[in-house]
C-alpha cells in the first residue's frame, strides 16, 4: 500500500510539474547566468508567493459588472515567520505608488509581506493586510503598528477598473495560498490583465546563483511587467518589436486613449539570501533599470516604475531592547549580485511575456501573447540561436 502511494506521489509531482507553461528557455532563449532549482524568486529559501486571479465576463465593460482581468499578488519574505528583513527601494519614474516605502527607507527593515495589484485597489489591499495581521496572529503583541508595503501597475484597458473588484477576501487568498517552489507566471495575481512591449505581459520570475569567495548566494526576481513600447522589444539582442511591428497589434477599441506610446509600469522584488545591509540592498534595487533597459523599457514619462529589494541573512538584524551581531559583505565583493540582479530582471519580464496567453478584455480590447514560434524564428535568422 505504501508503495503504491509513493508511486501516486511520484506520479502527481511530474504532473506538476509537466503542467508548468513552457519559460523562455523552454524555447531556446539563450540567456547568461546560472539559475536556482525553480528559475525563481522562491529560490531564496523562505521566500513564498501567492496569487488570487480573478477573471470573469467579456464584452462591452459596465462599470461593477465588468469584464474583470485583475487580481492581487502576496510575496512573503520568511513566509509565515514574522521576522522583518533588511529592505530598501527605488524608483526610475515615480508616476505609480508602493505604499510602506518611507518606513523601510528610515528604518532599513521591510517587516510586511509584499503586495502587487491593480492601481485602483492599493487601499483594500492595504486594509487586507492589516486585518490579516489580526485574522493569523501575525503580531504577538497587544500593541502594534505597521506599514503595509502594496504596489501597484495599471490594468484599465483590460480590466472594469473603476468596478472595484479585488476584495479583502483576494488579499487573504494570496495571503494564505503562498507557497514556495515552482510559481505561475503570466495571466495570474495582480498581472492578471497587464500589457507589455506590445504584447500580454503580467507576472514573470526567474534567479540566478553565483559564488562569492567560499559561499553560493541566491538572488531572485518577481516582475508585474506592464511596461514599454512594442517597437523597443529586445530578446538576446534581436529587435523582435520592430520585426514584428505588424504583427499583433494591441486592438484597444475603448476607453479610445489616454494610453501613449510606452506607458505603463514595472513593480519588481528582488529577494537575496546574501548578508547586505540595507545601504547595499540600495544598490541592489539601482541596477534593476539595467535588465529593463535590456527588453526595451526606458522609464517613460507616464510609467511607474518601482523596485524593493530585501535580504533575508541576518535572521537576528530586527531587535527592539538588545543589541544584536550582524554578517556583512564588503562593497568590493558586491559586483556578482549587481550582474545577477541585471539578468534575472531580464529573464523575469521574457518569462512573462512567454507564459501570458492572448487575452479579451472590456470592450473587447486584445492584448496577444507573445508568438513564441516567431520569436524562434528570428532568434535564429540573427543567429542568436541555431
Amino acid at each position: 500500500m505504501k508503495y503504491l502511494q509513493l508511486i501516486c506521489l511520484l506520479l502527481l509531482i511530474q504532473l506538476s510539474v509537466c503542467a508548468q507553461k513552457p519559460r523562455a528557455r523552454d524555447i531556446g532563449i539563450p540567456f547568461n547566468g546560472i539559475t536556482g532549482k525553480f528559475n525563481a524568486i522562491t529560490d531564496v529559501k523562505g521566500v513564498e508567493v501567492g496569487y488570487s486571479t480573478i477573471i470573469s465576463g467579456q464584452g462591452k465593460n459596465i462599470r461593477g459588472k465588468g469584464p474583470v482581468r485583475t487580481g492581487v499578488t502576496a510575496i512573503l519574505p520568511r513566509g509565515r515567520n514574522n521576522n522583518p528583513v533588511f529592505a530598501n527601494w527605488y524608483s526610475l519614474n515615480g508616476n505609480g505608488e508602493m505604499t510602506g516605502t518611507t518606513w523601510i527607507t528610515e528604518s532599513g527593515f521591510l517587516e510586511t509581506p509584499i503586495m502587487i495589484t491593480n492601481t485602483n485597489s492599493v487601499g483594500v489591499v492595504r486594509d487586507a493586510v492589516l486585518k490579516w495581521f489580526v485574522k493569523s496572529n501575525w503580531y504577538k503583541e497587544d500593541y502594534w503598528y505597521t506599514y503595509p508595503v502594496v504596489a501597484e501597475t495599471y490594468d484599465g484597458d483590460m480590466n472594469d477598473i473603476y468596478g472595484f473588484h479585488v476584495k479583502e477576501s483576494n488579499a487573504y487568498e494570496a495571503l494564505d495560498g503562498a507557497k514556495t517552489g515552482y510559481i505561475k507566471e503570466g495571466n495570474v495575481g495582480g498581472g492578471t490583465g497587464m500589457m507589455c512591449l506590445g504584447f500580454k505581459g503580467g507576472t514573470g520570475t526567474s534567479s540566478r546563483v553565483v559564488r562569492i569567495k567560499d559561499s553560493n548566494y541566491t538572488v531572485g526576481v518577481l516582475v508585474q511587467s506592464n511596461f514599454g513600447s512594442k517597437r523597443n522589444l529586445t530578446i538576446a539582442g534581436v529587435p523582435i518589436g520592430k520585426e514584428l511591428k505588424d504583427t499583433m497589434n494591441y486592438e484597444i477599441k475603448a476607453p479610445p486613449a489616454y494610453r501613449d506610446e510606452g506607458s505603463g509600469s514595472i513593480i519588481v522584488v528582488v529577494a537575496t539570501d546574501a548578508p547586505l545591509l540595507p545601504h547595499q540592498l540600495k544598490r541592489i534595487a539601482a541596477r534593476v533599470p539595467l535588465g529593463i533597459g535590456i527588453v526595451g523599457g526606458f522609464g517613460s514619462n507616464g510609467s511607474g516604475d518601482i523596485f524593493i529589494t530585501f535580504s533575508t541573512a541576518n535572521p537576528t538584524a530586527f531587535q527592539r531592547k538588545e543589541f544584536t551581531k550582524l554578517d556583512g559583505m564588503p562593497n568590493d565583493l558586491i559586483n556578482p549580485l549587481f550582474e545577477a540582479t541585471v539578468q534575472a530582471v531580464e529573464e523575469a519580464i521574457i518569462n512573462a511575456m512567454i507564459a501570458a496567453e492572448t487575452m479579451e478584455g472590456i470592450n473587447g480590447n486584445k492584448a496577444y501573447g507573445l508568438p513564441h514560434n516567431l520569436v524562434i524564428d528570428l532568434l535564429r535568422k540573427y543567429n542568436r540561436i541555431k
